[in-house]
Formats: C-alpha cells, sequence, structure tokens
C-alpha cells in the first residue's frame, strides 16, 4: 500500500492528523499498535456507568479544539466546574471559612511566584520556585505536582511548568474521553494491531514495516509517547538525530492512578452530587483527591498522585482499592468505606508497555525539548506530535489533538 500520509498512532494527535489529511483530500492510512482508538483515553463500563481510566477533562475550555467539535459527533458537554461542590478536609474535619479562604489565598500565591520567577531567572526545579513553610504550602504543592503534572515538583523544569499552568474552564464528555475519541476516529482508515517495527524514513518516500506488511508513505506523522521514543520502541533508519532522543528522554510521561470504588447502597454520607474533596498534607504526604457521586452516579474516584503511585502500581490494584479506602476513613470517618461494594476499578498506565506513564513533563533544564521534538525533519516529511509537543497544553487531550493538526500541516505542505 501507498499513501500521501502515514500516521503512527491512533490517540487523540494521530486522529486529529489523519481527519485533517482526509479533509485535504488525501490518502492516509493510520497504524495503530493497540486493539482499539484513543491512547491514553480510555472509557470503562464495568462499574455500570462511563468511567474514563485515562484522560478525562477537556481542560483550557476557552482555547480548546474539542469543545466546539464534540457536539458535531453528538457528545454532550458538561460543566464539571458549574458541578462540582468542593469540600476540603483538615483532619476529619471541613475547613473553616477562614481556612478555606487562607487555602485560595496561598494557591494564588504560588502561581504568582512560579510565573514571576520563571519569568526572571534561569531554569531550576519548580519546586524550588513554590513558596514553603506555610500552612497550606505542601497541599498546594502537592496538587501541582504529584496530582496536576504526575510528577514531583523538584523533577520539573520551572520554565516548562510555568508554560503550561492551565487556564480557563473544563468540560467532561458525556460518555467519557475515550467513546469521544472513539467516535472522532469513527470511519478512519486505522488498522488496529499494526505496531511499526521498523520505519525507513531517509528517501523520497517512507517505508513502514511490521506484521501488518510494508506501507509506503510521502510523509509520516508519527505519535509514540516519549518513553517508547526513547526505548527504541520503532526502529528509526536513518537513525532519528541525537536532539530528538534527547528530547524524548527529557520529556518522561508522570505516574499517576485513577480509582473507581461503586457504592454498595443508598448510602450517600451526606454529600451532594459531584462533591470533590481533598485535604491539608504535610511535606511528603500522599495527596488523594477523591470525587463523590459525579454526575449524581453512585461511585466515587479517586487520582493517587505521583508520590506514591509507582509503589502502588508495583504492588497491585488491591494497595491502590486500600489506600483509596484509607482515604475515605480519613475524611469521612472509619465507617465510611462501608458505603462502597468491595473491589476497585485501577488503572495502570505506568505499566501499559504502550504508554509506560499518563502525560509528560520537561526535566529540569530541559524546557526546550517540546520545540525539539515537534520539529519536522526531512524536510517536513518526518514529523512528531502528541501531548508533549504542545509548547502550552501540554499534558492534555486538546493540546495532543493541536499537534496532530500541526503536524498534519506541515506533513501535507511538504
Amino acid at each position: 500500500m501507498t499513501v500521501d500520509l502515514l500516521v503512527i498512532g491512533a490517540g487523540a494527535a494521530g486522529i486529529a492528523a489523519a481527519r485533517a489529511a482526509l479533509a485535504a483530500g488525501r490518502s492516509v492510512r493510520v497504524l495503530e499498535a493497540r486493539d482499539r482508538v484513543g491512547g491514553r483515553a480510555l472509557t470503562d463500563h464495568s462499574l455500570g456507568v462511563p468511567f474514563d481510566l485515562g484522560a478525562t477533562w477537556l481542560h483550557a475550555a476557552e482555547q480548546n479544539p474539542l469543545v466546539p467539535l464534540a457536539p458535531t459527533v453528538g457528545v454532550a458537554l458538561v460543566d464539571s466546574d458549574a458541578l462540582r461542590n468542593e469540600i476540603t478536609f483538615a483532619g476529619m474535619r471541613p475547613v473553616t471559612p477562614a481556612e478555606d479562604a487562607a487555602y485560595g489565598v496561598a494557591w494564588n500565591a504560588f502561581e504568582a511566584a512560579i510565573e514571576a520567577r520563571a519569568a526572571r531567572g534561569p531554569d531550576i526545579p519548580a519546586a524550588d520556585a513554590a513558596p514553603s513553610g506555610g500552612p497550606w504550602d505542601a497541599t498546594i504543592a502537592a496538587w501541582q505536582g504529584e496530582v496536576i503534572a504526575a510528577a514531583p515538583l523538584a523533577a520539573i523544569s520551572l520554565h516548562d511548568f510555568a508554560a503550561t499552568l492551565l487556564e480557563g474552564g473544563n468540560r467532561l464528555p458525556e460518555g467519557g474521553m475515550g467513546a469521544l475519541l472513539e467516535r472522532l476516529g469513527a470511519g478512519l482508515p486505522v488498522t488496529l494491531s499494526a505496531p511499526v517495527a521498523t520505519l525507513r524514513w531517509g528517501g523520497a518516500e517512507a517505508v513502514a514495516e511490521g506484521p501488518f506488511g510494508t506501507l509506503r508513505a510521502r510523509a509520516v506523522i508519527c505519535t509514540l509517547p516519549t518513553p517508547l521514543l526513547s526505548a527504541g520502541a520503532i526502529r528509526f533508519d536513518p537513525a532519528l538525530p541525537a536532539e530528538v532522543m534527547q528530547a524524548a528522554h527529557d520529556l518522561p510521561l508522570g505516574r499517576a492512578i485513577k480509582v473507581g470504588l461503586h457504592a454498595a447502597g443508598e448510602d450517600r454520607l451526606g454529600l451532594p452530587a459531584h462533591t470533590s474533596t481533598d485535604r491539608q498534607v504535610r511535606p511528603g504526604e500522599a495527596m488523594v483527591p477523591i470525587t463523590f457521586w459525579p454526575r449524581s452516579q453512585p461511585i466515587a474516584h479517586g487520582w493517587i498522585g505521583a508520590g506514591v503511585a509507582p509503589d502502588i502500581e508495583r504492588e497491585g490494584p488491591a494497595a491502590a482499592e486500600a489506600l483509596m479506602r484509607e482515604e475515605i476513613a480519613k475524611r469521612l470517618g472509619h465507617d465510611a468505606p462501608r458505603a462502597f461494594r468491595p473491589g476497585a476499578l485501577v488503572s495502570a498506565w505506568g505499566t501499559d508497555p504502550l504508554a509506560r506513564g499518563v502525560y509528560s513533563h520537561a526535566r529540569v533544564g530541559a524546557a526546550g525539548a517540546r520545540a525539539v521534538l515537534a520539529a519536522p525533519l526531512a524536510g517536513g516529511r518526518l514529523v512528531f506530535a502528541g501531548e508533549a509537543c504542545h509548547p502550552t497544553l501540554a499534558g492534555t487531550v486538546g493540546g495532543a489533538w493541536l499537534s496532530g493538526e500541526a503536524g498534519a500541516g506541515i506533513a501535507l505542505a511538504a
């Protein structure tokens, strides 16, 4: 087979690139190693309701290309910010209004300190620019690092962290993010269970080889996660430039785990629908945000951040469930976990051989790695795309989508 554009990977970036190529009237083929589309977005239904094991929100809604696109494929969006009821706990009690106000002031001070230090100085660990010593500083650092960035602030480039701070609203696709990407990928020329073993890209056309056979293309967009690139999951011939391999190494994927529990009965623990909870933590203590009864569904879902996620993944799903139940008890009392059935739905992206993590952050001193990875090769006939390639929306589905569209434009022009 010979096509104008070969797309490697059918996640958000790959789907966006393929749609752009078809809209331009070009022939395209998407090769996906998994037996499904969606990449690190996967909607599970084993709890009886849609549960996103991977990407969940459409962040930065005001500039997210999927916000206007979702309704065109019949997917309604929910304003999760408007639904959310927030409760922060200090020990086993909700914080007072004064404490909550101080928490908000400290959060604003954190972001102001990050932006100010990034604007005036060299790249350093983001942790070194964050306020410390205040009663809420450790909680905010755990949120911003282990939870939101899926990596400790000490391991993250300050300049990259500041560039990718998210602003704006958040939307939830009805039916789940994985289901949304399935609809957006429906009808595309995708070959599943088709990992690319070798890509020869040095000539006038590229040649991909794998269990699917041989495919020739005039240009290629590769959306492989950065750990797979740096580990040589595809043999590139000629070898990729050293600076590209270094960029992939300098953009590792963080570690985090999502846990879902199903209600055992009608007990809702006195909490209204869509109650988002966190608790004040000490330095080094794990932060596990938990949302109870999202959109009135009989489930709770939690997010185990990077501080403990690698160890929990090695121990297995039972350890993740145990930590989730422990966190519920710390907030709502020792009997509260009984409101949920035994067993849990647990993600495992860190041990997934086709992901090896959740989303990217830049190592300290490597704030320019995203631009290096996104720079076209061979005059634009080989382009890398994905969330790791977006300069400001890294780590998001919207960033991956925009990167895929931009890569398609470059490749098609070439």
